[in-house]
């Protein structure tokens, strides 16, 4: 067997929206498409895979370096030991050839939207979803049923008032929802404090909702919201201050007692051990949140596992930011915490696959082959194009 094509292409997100740091209105993703010569039912097996929200598209990177590497590398040095399935890792080595250690950024982005269409084709060729092959290859075949969800939403629009705030918060709560994610750090802290208080008021209490500030504080800014939301007991305060600020993140568990979130911006394993180490950070009231669509892929979100356990963290301290089907599938099948989803924003790429309720909190990962983007009939019907056509 072999890879025959590796095709990539940019969308974009139709959106008006802001949180306390970029407008999303011109935001565009990543699109991969690996096409394989094996055959199911008269077709190509194809694996599909995007970035991320949040970086924009990395068609340069993909087209310039990662794709030609691949596809210059002989078929067999691509495949796994028994020669009929694609190893992942090996794939990986090859997109990464000539390149130096360090400078992850948008290089991080560019290889996870790639990673993610190996592990769909992989899953496939397998023919099992994604979580169960995850299960089975490394976590001795266990896998959690079910999985804690929550939405990421509460974002700026132009429109002033808290009622549609309100009316979004009180539409995941109506979904299956039981905790919610809302942004701050756009507004004054008066404001933000008024906002948080309507949505507590739709959804009960302050640790059914989590607040992220994207990066936005400064150290007195930081330490200022948490003096002012101390009293909600919110169910997390997230990214405060710049992602690689440890020394801020460390200063700030000094003084906030209640649970933070971060690392959705940590893109490698080396990154994410210098937070562990150096961030202050409580392995047994603190969250840590790779984004795996952003993160060089689910390849290096497994070596970040074995870094943060290796330190003392449980798995179940992780939860995967990005809102993709990949981090439903991996918290299922490595039993991690949990995951982000975008039930009504980052269309079509963000929610899971069509029809699959949220229940209590939790959803159960579905059977359909590999990620299963095509149960996802928007999302399918943006990729297919570039995999088939």
């Amino acid at each position: 067997m072999r890879i025959t094509d590796i095709r990539e292409s940019t969308g974009g997100l139709a959106t008006t929206m802001r949180n306390a740091v970029i407008d999303f209105s011109r935001m565009t993703v990543s699109q991969v498409a690996v096409v394989t010569d094996v055959q199911r039912d008269g077709k190509s097996v194809i694996g599909y895979g995007f970035c991320a929200n949040g970086r924009y598209a990395q068609g340069g990177i993909l087209r310039e370096r990662l794709i030609p590497r691949v596809l210059e590398t002989p078929p067999a040095d691509l495949l796994d030991e028994g020669g009929e399935n694609i190893d992942p890792f090996k794939v990986w080595d090859a997109m990464m050839r000539n390149e130096k250690p360090g400078g992850h950024g948008d290089r991080a982005v560019a290889a996870a939207a790639f990673d993610m269409a190996v592990w769909d084709a992989v899953a496939k060729i397998a023919s099992e979803p994604l979580w169960r092959l995850l299960s089975n290859r490394f976590n001795g075949g266990r896998a959690d049923t079910r999985v804690l969800v929550y939405p990421g939403g509460g974002y700026y629009y132009p429109e002033s008032g808290f009622g549609r705030l309100k009316d979004e918060m009180r539409a995941y709560l109506d979904q299956g929802y039981r905790i919610v994610k809302m942004k701050i750090g756009g507004a004054d802290l008066a404001t933000d404090r008024k906002r948080i208080e309507a949505v507590i008021e739709v959804v009960g209490e302050g640790r059914n909702l989590a607040v992220d500030a994207n990066g936005r504080f400064d150290l007195e800014t930081a330490l200022a919201y948490a003096e002012g939301i101390a009293s909600y007991g919110l169910f997390w305060y997230e990214e405060p201050g710049d992602p690689l600020d440890y020394a801020l993140q460390a200063e700030l568990t000094q003084r906030y007692t209640g649970p933070f979130a971060t690392g959705e911006n940590l893109f490698s394993h080396q990154d994410m051990r210098n937070l562990c180490l150096y961030g202050g950070l409580r392995p047994e009231v603190d969250w840590l949140m790779p984004d795996p669509a952003l993160a060089y892929g689910l390849t290096e979100t497994l070596r970040i596992i074995e870094t943060v356990e290796a330190l003392g963290w449980s798995r179940c301290r992780l939860v995967l930011h990005g809102g993709t089907q990949l981090a439903l599938h991996m918290a299922a099948g490595l039993q991690l915490g949990g995951a982000e989803t975008y039930p009504l924003m980052f269309q079509p790429y963000g929610g899971f696959a069509d029809g699959v309720p949220v229940e209590d909190g939790y959803v159960r990962p579905t059977d359909h082959p590999g990620l299963g983007i095509e149960a996802k009939q928007a999302l399918y019907a943006v990729m297919r194009p570039l995999g088939e056509g």
